[in-house]
């Protein structure tokens, strides 16, 4: 389904809105280990950003920068009819998330070691960490099917993203590297966020969780969050990767419900 924004989304449930934004070379997928058990208490949107997974690239172009993704992203609860839903995202959606919370648009924000807090070299090492894997993905599909068959093999190429690769499902895998290789929007998003940083005020309800072995925007830099989000509830996601939505679904869903209702 699309929207006038250019927006393609999956919805399931009822009750008060819920918007999941993934991370740069994502997809609405990212989202699938948690999304009925969230779909069980919201009417949950999971979307794919502009110019990822099955989104187009818009035909006024891609948003420029933070400022402009944000306004896409409320562009997009308008045509929805979304009064301020509530809003959960990994890496860049979870910095998205923190932006939309800043900018009083929605009722809370969870964000899952988000971007915007790492320095420029931190910054650099995860782009080239990303962009290695998608030229990775980048493979014939019969090569890939064959390396994330195998767990050693798959805890090789999935071991920089995810702590416990043997979690995801092959078909997952498969899905994530088509969405990595295929995002249109990669080097344009990663360009233009080279040189930012959060530096919000939200007033609503927000939670950043990170994982503990996240091994692109590592733990570390939940410190630095911690500084700059003094009223933010902090968690540690234990033995979480960078995507902890895979390395423990159970957790990640507890972490976002109890920031909706604090909403």
């Amino acid at each position: 389904m699309s929207v006038p924004v250019e927006v393609v989304f999956e919805r399931r449930g009822s009750g008060s809105p819920l918007v999941l934004l993934h991370g740069i070379g994502h997809h609405r997928g990212a989202w699938l280990p948690v999304l009925d058990r969230l779909a069980e208490a919201h009417d949950v949107i999971a979307v794919d950003l502009p110019g990822f997974g099955r989104s187009p690239v818009p035909a006024t172009g891609l948003p420029r920068d933070m400022p402009g993704l944000v306004a896409a992203m409320v562009e997009f609860f308008g045509a929805l009819g979304l009064d301020r839903p509530h809003v959960a995202g990994n890496s860049l959606g979870g910095a998205i998330a923190l932006e939309l919370a800043a900018a009083g648009a929605v009722a809370s924000a969870t964000a899952l070691s988000p971007a915007g807090f790492c320095t420029p070299r931190e910054l650099r090492w995860a782009l080239t960490v990303l962009a290695l894997h998608r030229s990775a993905a980048r493979l014939p599909e019969p090569v890939l099917r064959s390396l994330f068959g195998s767990p050693a093999l798959r805890a090789l190429a999935l071991g920089m993203i995810l702590a416990r690769p043997a979690r995801m499902a092959l078909d997952a895998a498969l899905a994530d590297a088509r969405a990595l290789r295929e995002a249109r929007a990669f080097r344009a998003v990663a360009r233009a966020g080279r040189g930012y940083a959060f530096a919000g005020a939200p007033t609503v309800p927000v939670t950043v969780a990170w994982g503990t072995r996240d091994r692109i925007l590592p733990h570390r830099q939940a410190a630095l969050a911690r500084t700059r989000l003094p009223t933010a509830r902090h968690l540690d996601l234990t033995g979480c990767g960078h995507v902890p939505m895979h390395d423990d679904p159970d957790l990640i869903v507890s972490v976002i419900l109890d920031t909706t209702r604090a909403g």
